[in-house]
């Protein structure tokens, strides 16, 4: 991939390395005859939904505008889950939405005839709460103690059912397909009273099932012997795993300053560009970076923003860096995008896409001032 003539920063899709991500989940779609969708909340860089919707059933939101997103970008089905709804949100998401799934009985109930006069067609469903989850990051833990997401077994003991014909649950978080085959025993266990009065389920998404290393055999025959003892259509909605190790982020070094350590001031941001970096927290690969004392240049990088903490990590090089350098950082197209912000004013990353066959770099969108105006009043 020839970086030289991208804007910096840059985020770039390689459009190869994606449908090299689609074709993996086909072949769990076709060898179960589940049906996997887009969550747009890890990812939602629509100007790569035409060649998604080759391959994906349709999207799933957390939000009335990612819900008209999926709707008017992608086509397909358009699923539904928020942890609440307010009126508004229903009249705009009702009309629009194949599935609805409520966080609550108290919200299904409050909502259940108003989805049923805008649209009769739409499926309603329940996040359900197995109180299991393999998750180590507590912020990432949908089932950690007081979890506010989900309803749990004991809530359903003897409640009013009558209209729902799904159940969602989502217990993971870049995990493999053993973390599903466990959870999916103790849902089992704990709801499976409830399966022969719906039509679906849905396991929800941190199903990294494009990781080289993620057990995909374990994930069909999870998925078939489910089918096999249960009469019910199958959704996952994965993000991460659509666009995994398809983008990177290319940045230029703009100052290199000296503070007891050399550190290279770059022309992106952690906190605005990959928030992640901050949130999750992790370290982020870069093309020919290495870690600290591995290689002899040794450097703090550090974003453009005011915020002390805007801190990249430490990284050794080869070579010695110089102001006007690119550095290339990997594994960018999720979570990125959708999280960022215009912080202290600087402007959004641009975006590109990388099409191998013609080896040609495509730029979808640069922002600029009327972006960050916009935002505010």
């Amino acid at each position: 991939m020839n970086v030289e003539s991208a804007p910096t920063p840059c985020y770039i899709i390689d459009m190869g390395l994606l449908e090299s991500n689609l074709k993996r989940l086909d072949i769990v779609q076709q060898a179960t005859d589940c049906k996997i969708i887009l969550a747009l909340k890890g990812y939602a860089a629509f100007s790569t939904f035409p060649l998604i919707s080759k391959y994906l059933s349709g999207t799933t939101a957390s939000s009335v505008n990612e819900a008209l997103l999926g709707k008017h970008e992608f086509g397909g089905e358009v699923h539904v889950y928020a942890p609440a709804y307010s009126k508004a949100d229903i009249e705009s998401i009702a009309p629009i939405a194949h599935h609805i799934s409520f966080n609550s009985l108290s919200q299904f109930h409050q909502y259940r005839d108003l989805v049923r006069a805008l649209n009769p067609h739409t499926k309603l469903g329940l996040r359900i709460n197995p109180e299991y989850s393999e998750v180590e990051v507590e912020l990432y833990d949908p089932c950690a103690k007081n979890s506010r997401l989900g309803a749990t077994a004991s809530t359903l003991n003897n409640a009013d059912l009558n209209g729902i014909s799904g159940l969602h649950f989502h217990t993971l978080c870049e995990q493999g397909a053993g973390p599903l085959a466990r959870t999916l025993k103790v849902v089992e266990d704990k709801f499976g009273r409830y399966f022969d009065k719906l039509s679906w389920i849905n396991f929800g998404g941190g199903h990294h099932i494009t990781r080289s290393d993620y057990d995909i055999d374990l994930l069909i025959e999870t998925i078939r012997s489910f089918k096999e003892r249960f009469d019910l259509e199958v959704y996952l909605e994965p993000g991460e795993a659509i666009a995994l190790n398809t983008g990177i982020l290319v940045t230029e070094v703009l100052d290199i300053v000296d503070n007891g350590m050399e550190i290279a001031i770059l022309d992106t941001s952690a906190t605005a560009h990959m928030p992640d970096v901050l949130e999750m927290p992790y370290r982020p690969f870069i093309v020919n970076g290495y870690l600290p004392t591995e290689r002899p240049y040794n450097y703090r990088l550090g974003g453009l923003t005011c915020l002390a903490g805007d801190i990249i990590g430490d990284y050794s090089f080869d070579e010695a860096l110089k102001i006007g350098d690119k550095l290339i950082f990997e594994d960018m197209a999720h979570y990125t995008m959708v999280k960022n912000n215009t912080f202290n004013g600087v402007s959004l990353p641009s975006i590109a896409l990388w099409h191998p066959s013609s080896e040609q770099l495509e730029i979808v969108r640069q922002f600029g001032y009327e972006d960050y105006r916009n935002r505010l009043s």
